[in-house]
């Protein structure tokens, strides 16, 4: 059985299993295991946990800022240390609740967070997917894909790209290199271990060249991924890349500038 198949199986078998679970049990808050109206909703103790970003925030890394001093503002880390893409931006930030949300989706085969997850950042990068020609989704490396059985990104790609009328190219961005985790690494280390692991194949620059580009992911805590990514489709000939994510880490930033 081939690769697409037995992951085309497994999916079925996961999907049925939560389908069966989800009729012979109350729906629980993915957070706290509360119960719940909405199977794939929160309760309002959690809810009001999340860190939504709004803004006033960094026009360049969506980071948001403790007042508002007007429109076009960049944080100091912006000008001092201007990122591969043009502009990122959040649906929330990274702290207990959306940490919870993510490993649930990502580890924890809760697929029915998707829509949920995805519909936030629709709304949260609604600008960046009304200039877009295109979503990329961050690849994983074939093994770890197989031992995943999906990739998280383009699975949130997939619905943002139909809620926004944006076709998704799962095929322009590859993972060449088998990567260490990032969890546990430095800032320099995070750069060292994610050099050299992507490319664009050259069949497939064409796809890229002179086009908008919005690179999806669920998570960004260094930038040390969307980094490189960013680097390698702009290399192809991409006119421009965004960034949107579920949750970033957000930590206390200098005021605006």
């Amino acid at each position: 059985m081939d690769f697409s198949r037995a992951h085309a199986l497994t999916s079925y078998v996961r999907r049925g299993w939560s389908l069966a679970l989800g009729a012979a049990l109350p729906p629980l808050c993915p957070v706290c295991r509360d119960p719940v109206a909405d199977p794939a909703g929160l309760c309002p103790h959690c809810w009001s946990r999340l860190s939504f970003i709004s803004r006033p925030y960094c026009e360049r890394l969506g980071t948001p800022f403790a007042y508002d001093s007007g429109p076009g503002l960049l944080s100091p880390e912006a000008i001092a240390e201007p990122p591969a893409y043009n502009r990122a931006r959040a649906a929330v930030g990274f702290d207990d609740v959306s940490r919870t949300l993510v490993h649930a989706f990502k580890y924890g085969d809760r697929m029915d967070l998707a829509p949920m997850l995805a519909g936030w950042m629709t709304r949260a990068g609604a600008e960046l997917l009304a200039d877009a020609d295109a979503l990329v989704p961050v690849p994983l490396h074939w093994r770890r894909l197989w031992a995943r059985r999906f990739n998280q990104s383009a699975t949130l790609a997939k619905r943002i790209g139909a809620a926004s009328d944006r076709p998704v190219l799962s095929d322009v961005l590859k993972r060449i290199r088998a990567t260490q985790q990032q969890v546990g690494l430095s800032q320099a280390e995070r750069v060292r271990n994610i050099q050299g692991a992507f490319a664009v194949p050259e069949g497939r620059r064409h796809a890229v060249a002179g086009r908008n580009l919005v690179l999806v992911d669920d998570v960004l805590t260094s930038g040390a991924t969307v980094q490189a990514c960013a680097r390698t489709l702009m290399r192809a000939g991409a006119a421009r890349v965004d960034v949107l994510v579920f949750a970033r880490v957000v930590n206390h930033i200098g005021p605006p500038i």
